[in-house]
């Protein structure tokens, strides 16, 4: 290789980075659109860039990474499965880069719509001002941080029941600039909120929702490295989203807004689920290929006061 490298960084001309590019997945297999998610978020080389090499084969490009370091990362994930997000420990997910490892759920492009759907769905206030939202079953803050980012005059409290989760969280949460914004706390799901039952304007949940039976023909780089306490749902995928909208009536404000995630066939079970709670204004959302991967429901506002 004609590529010189210096402190943790590595140039090289396009032509032999391309070559390796193709050498490395003739001899390892794999996806070639996932290694080039590794060249992106470990390599520093985006997307436009790295399609560009072929225009120009002498250009000399950057790495931020040895390329002996990304191939090791890359044998390690096509021997292992690991989940790339992992072996880098970054996902990008909406406009962030979010810190992610193992014992965390890996955030899914899908999810980005539920942040969308909540501030759409959100109850009306004065720029969010006095807007007391919740995120439960956080993982690693995404949602959290997306909301807190977006209603920066309103409160929020994230919990889960993974101190690793948390970890994770209160880590994004910094980076992010937002530690003021939400309170981080250890709970199964509504738990911790007690104290704020009744007085929940929004909340928002993408809990476990895969039927247990399917969980277990999921591709290994998922079911043998996310957490399955954050992906299986029992035997029907409900058990969480069943607890969930059992205690919306009491959490919500009058008003107040239900948001959840689920799975592909699950819209019409949710729906059942939150209208038994006795939600109104239930609605199913699509997610970006047309499906019907959310659904909302909002308390009667004639119920109690704040």
């Amino acid at each position: 290789m004609k590529g010189s490298t210096g402190g943790d960084c590595a140039a090289l001309p396009s032509s032999d980075l391309l070559a390796w590019r193709r050498e490395l997945l003739a001899s390892t297999g794999g996806a070639r659109a996932d290694l080039d998610w590794l060249l992106d978020l470990g390599g520093g080389l985006r997307w436009p860039e790295l399609q560009a090499l072929h225009l120009h084969p002498h250009r000399m490009v950057w790495l931020l990474q040895p390329l002996a370091r990304l191939e090791e990362l890359w044998r390690q994930h096509r021997r292992t499965a690991e989940p790339l997000q992992y072996l880098v420990g970054r996902c990008p997910w909406r406009d962030l880069e979010l810190q992610v490892g193992p014992g965390v759920l890996i955030p899914r492009q899908e999810t980005e719509l539920l942040v969308d759907l909540a501030l759409a769905l959100a109850p009306p206030t004065s720029g969010g001002v006095g807007l007391l939202w919740a995120d439960l079953g956080t993982g690693c803050g995404a949602l959290a941080v997306a909301l807190a980012r977006a209603l920066p005059a309103g409160r929020g409290l994230a919990v889960d029941a993974s101190d690793e989760a948390l970890t994770f969280a209160a880590l994004n949460r910094a980076a992010a600039g937002v530690e003021e914004r939400f309170t981080l706390m250890r709970s199964d799901w509504w738990e911790a909120l007690k104290p704020w039952w009744g007085e929940l304007d929004l909340v928002v949940a993408n809990p476990p929702y895969i039927p247990s039976n399917i969980v277990e023909a999921l591709e290994a780089v998922v079911r043998d490295h996310e957490p399955r306490r954050a992906l299986d749902g029992g035997s029907d995928g409900l058990v969480a989203l069943r607890t969930i909208c059992a205690g919306a009536a009491q959490a919500l404000a009058p008003g107040g807004v239900l948001l959840l995630e689920h799975h592909h066939d699950q819209s019409q079970s949710v729906g059942l689920l939150l209208e038994m709670a006795g939600m109104e204004e239930v609605q199913a959302h699509r997610d970006l290929e047309g499906v019907r991967r959310f659904a909302s429901g909002r308390r009667p506002s004639g119920g109690g006061t704040r």
